[in-house]
């Protein structure tokens, strides 16, 4: 069998692969090799525990208020000396992190082919979003497998001169909300769990608009700002509540707690699980977001996404509908987070969107691919 290893570092990473790992598991020709750079721990393990998936290596990377270089250079290191030991014939990261530039470029050194899961997402500035947008084409100009979620991505691609082995699977994003959201319903037990999660907001007496915010390129004055717009909002609305779980980066929190946490209809929590948040998406009214992976997931739940960035490596949203663009200003924020509480008929035609990212099947495709693959070693990069 041939030795699949699995690169996961960050929660996003988790919940994207997780499907992929579980499709490898059940594959007679491939054998799954999951290796945790140990980042994210506490949120990690919930994720591994959700999706009853078990870690073979654990690098232990986790640093507190670790710097981009700290973590890159140590992921090549750590990377280097598990890849000797494990031998994979193929390595797959996803998405676009620091540590996945890391890893790909740990197993570039060593002639090990890269399967990159989330391909050809761009915004074609390469400090916004940082230091994502970079870390993205670094990856697509080492990889083997380009596994692209959408059109648009494997054209992004295709721009940049990346055409073989490029294959549109739909995002592996969608395969893990279909599984959570089925768990949920058919396990009682977790709502329970995930109603403690949120404080006794009531989701039934309130137009509930959960917010995430933790983009880089908007610490400091644009997040103070966003803030208080949302004060701005909930007093124009008496029949709506904030649902904001902080990020953990004291960049964000000690930003916009002091802004927020007296008024009466704010809910802040921490970072909340995947499940609590998928529970949390789905029995919202409106979500406004920095996140990628929510531009993603929302549309499939029927929830409308205002975009709090100047731009997205993701604008199959924006195309179809279902996503809008807002950008930083506080004016406009407020403008078209009014116009989908007060307009139905805007708000219908955001929520009926069909998704653009997929149908649940990506995972199965991409083992379906890889299972098929040349001899790894023998493949010109």
């Amino acid at each position: 069998m041939k030795k699949v290893a699995i690169v996961i570092g960050t929660r996003p990473e988790v919940i994207k692969l997780a499907p992929v790992y579980l499709e490898l598991k059940k594959s007679k020709v491939l054998k799954p090799i999951l290796i945790n750079t140990g980042q994210h721990r506490e949120m990690v393990d919930e994720m591994l525990k959700w999706f009853h998936i078990k870690e073979d290596f654990n690098l232990k990377l986790m640093e507190k208020s670790q710097s981009l270089a700290g973590i890159t250079s140590k992921v090549v290191h750590s990377l280097t000396a598990t890849f000797k030991k494990v031998k994979p014939d193929v390595v797959i990261v996803e998405g676009d992190t620091a540590s996945v530039m890391a890893a790909s470029i740990a197993a570039f050194y060593m002639k090990i082919p890269i399967a990159h899961v989330e391909a050809g997402l761009r915004t074609n500035n390469i400090y916004n979003p940082f230091p994502e947008e970079m870390a993205r084409r670094v990856v697509s100009q080492l990889a083997t497998y380009h596994f692209a979620p959408t059109q648009n991505a494997v054209m992004n691609l295709k721009k940049e001169g990346i055409i073989n082995n490029v294959y549109l699977t739909g995002n592996t994003v969608i395969d893990a909300l279909f599984y959570t959201e089925h768990k949920i319903k058919e396990v009682e037990k977790y709502r329970k769990d995930i109603e403690k999660a949120f404080c006794g907001l009531d989701f039934k007496k309130y137009k509930v608009v959960l917010v995430t915010m933790h983009r880089r390129e908007n610490f400091g004055r644009s997040h103070s700002e966003i803030a208080k717009v949302f004060i701005k909002i909930l007093d124009s609305f008496p029949e709506v509540a904030l649902l904001l779980p902080l990020h953990k980066n004291p960049s964000v929190r000690d930003i916009i707690r002091p802004i927020l946490e007296k008024h009466p209809r704010v809910v802040l929590t921490e970072p909340l699980g995947y499940v609590p948040f998928v529970y949390a998406m789905k029995n919202s009214y409106l979500i406004l977001s920095d996140s990628g992976g929510v531009q993603e997931e929302a549309p499939s739940l029927g929830k409308p996404v205002l975009v709090l960035r100047t731009n997205t490596e993701r604008p199959e949203g924006i195309n179809a509908g279902c996503a809008k663009l807002v950008g930083v200003n506080p004016k406009t924020i407020f403008s078209e987070t009014k116009k989908l509480l007060m307009n139905k008929k805007s708000y219908s035609r955001m929520s009926q969107t069909k998704n653009p990212y997929g149908n649940g099947k990506a995972s199965k495709k991409i083992v379906k691919i890889l299972s098929k693959m040349e001899s790894p070693k023998e493949l010109n990069f």
